[in-house]
């Protein structure tokens, strides 16, 4: 058995689940060169929600902080997670856009792209997987994983060597809600290993108190590569500490090979932002808890949040435990869907319409019927004639790949926002998220614009005509 090989979180997923997504670049710098020289396999880094809370929140360009990690980072991969064909958005996309935000961000530093699709429907991975292994970068396909009557270990061995013959270069669990327990962990990664050639890596959250002893387990069975997080951003809807599993598994055949000391300083480094996203408030209590409800109601951490908020607004809030109990109702109609973004969002919105109308299905949102149409992919299992009926009433659902569907969008977002274009990229970011990119388009030309006169005030004082 090789060492075990380590995926840290720390610059994304890992303040993406505690603090949403609100480290800042500033905050990351000083501690990339320690990073570097830990010896993981790669820093998890890039992609998800990072992409949108950059522009949305902190005023940051997304392609900015990827390439400033990249000039400090020169030994390490770094990893990326993308939608496959929703990109880092939240619907599908022209094949051009998702050709060229590969290229783009291998370009600007990106060794490993993860990418998954929401409903594992692998034609919705095709055009990413062939873009990435075209430009010279890691590609690995990642399986949503979820449980239902449909979803079996042959379900997911099946969709594994699918992913290989695809031409992955590895293979992700995708446990987001952290709904695998140990020993079906220790079966499935058996299965998968005895199934397919290419490495497997395992990717938890502590949402329901299982993912270290999930860990060990897979480790046991052969996985080749954890996730972890650094001590200070880990545990609740967070990874495992990444210093615990090391200190675990040293001296053991699976040893990572990773020090204590070195991990332990760059604790000390994120032990105070921390402590003032306690402060602040960003860091809620509530989500460093075990909560049980994940396994009960297979609810991930960040839609649980999502839940109370849209109650919280129709003032329903005592309402929460009748809507938990529906989520799984509303999955098994919409054909066992893996609760990932944005099949999360679709479902909880329709569990909280149908309790708080009080009639299932009276309201209706359109991704809802988008999704029904096949708009978003195949589900695992066919929707029941009745539930289509319901939903979409006479409209034909669609059995193609949905991007087919959709004309080259480069050109005319292009056109749409060239006055503001200061490098090829922008575009990009205005494909996935319009008006937040403008927003932020227009505060970078103010910043600059603020720069400028403020130079040319000085060039005056200084040189009075």
């Amino acid at each position: 058995m090789a060492k075990v090989k380590i995926t840290e979180t720390i610059l994304r997923d890992a303040h993406q689940s505690l603090i949403a997504t609100r480290m800042k670049t500033e905050e990351m710098l000083p501690i990339l060169e320690q990073l570097d020289g830990v010896g993981y396999y790669a820093l998890e880094m890039w992609g998800g929600a990072t992409f949108d809370a950059s522009l949305r929140f902190l005023s940051e360009d997304p392609w900015e902080r990827l390439r400033k990690i990249r000039k400090k980072i020169k030994n390490t991969n770094l990893q990326m997670l993308l939608r496959g064909q929703n990109i880092l958005g939240y619907k599908h996309y022209a094949d051009d856009v998702v050709i060229e935000f590969v290229k783009k961000s291998i370009y600007n530093g990106i060794d490993v792209i993860r990418i998954f699709d929401a409903l594992n429907d692998v034609r919705n991975l095709r055009v990413a997987v062939e873009t990435t292994k075209k430009e010279g970068a890691h590609a690995q396909t990642a399986i949503s994983y979820t449980t239902s009557p449909v979803h079996t270990t042959e379900t997911y061995v099946k969709l594994a060597k699918e992913m290989e013959s695809m031409g992955a270069d590895s293979i992700c669990i995708k446990d987001m809600s952290g709904l695998l327990t140990p020993y079906y962990a220790y079966e499935l990664v058996s299965a998968l290993k005895k199934a397919v050639k290419i490495p497997l890596e395992l990717h938890s959250h502590m949402t329901s108190g299982l993912a270290d002893m999930i860990y060990l387990k897979a480790i046991e069975a052969g996985v080749d590569i954890i996730d972890t997080a650094i001590s200070p951003f880990s545990m609740g809807t967070s990874q495992p500490p990444t210093e615990s599993l090391v200190a675990t598994l040293k001296g053991t055949k699976y040893d990572t090979g990773l020090e204590i000391e070195k991990l332990n300083k760059i604790a000390e480094h994120f032990r105070p932002i921390r402590e003032r996203s306690i402060e602040s408030g960003l860091l809620n209590p509530k989500v460093l808890g075990v909560n049980i409800n994940t396994l009960i109601y297979q609810v991930p951490g960040g839609m649980l949040s999502n839940l109370v908020s849209q109650l919280k607004m129709q003032n329903a809030l005592d309402k929460f435990e009748e809507v938990l109990k529906e989520v799984p109702r509303v999955k098994e109609d919409l054909g066992h869907p893996p609760l990932v973004t944005p099949t999360s969002q679709i479902v909880g919105t329709q569990a909280v319409l149908n309790v708080i109308t009080g009639e299932r299905y009276k309201m209706i949102p359109k991704e809802v019927k988008a999704y029904v149409k096949g708009m978003y992919g195949k589900p695992t299992v066919p929707i029941k004639d009745e539930i289509i009926q319901k939903i979409i009433g006479d409209e034909e659902v669609i059995t193609c790949r949905p991007a087919d569907l959709i004309k080259p969008q480069l050109e005319s977002i292009r056109n749409e926002m060239k006055e503001y274009l200061e490098q090829e990229e922008d575009v990009l970011s205005y494909a996935l998220f319009p008006p937040v990119a403008m927003e932020f388009f227009k505060y970078r030309q103010a910043e600059k614009y603020k720069i400028d006169s403020e130079y040319t005030d000085k060039e005056q004082k200084t040189y009075p005509v």
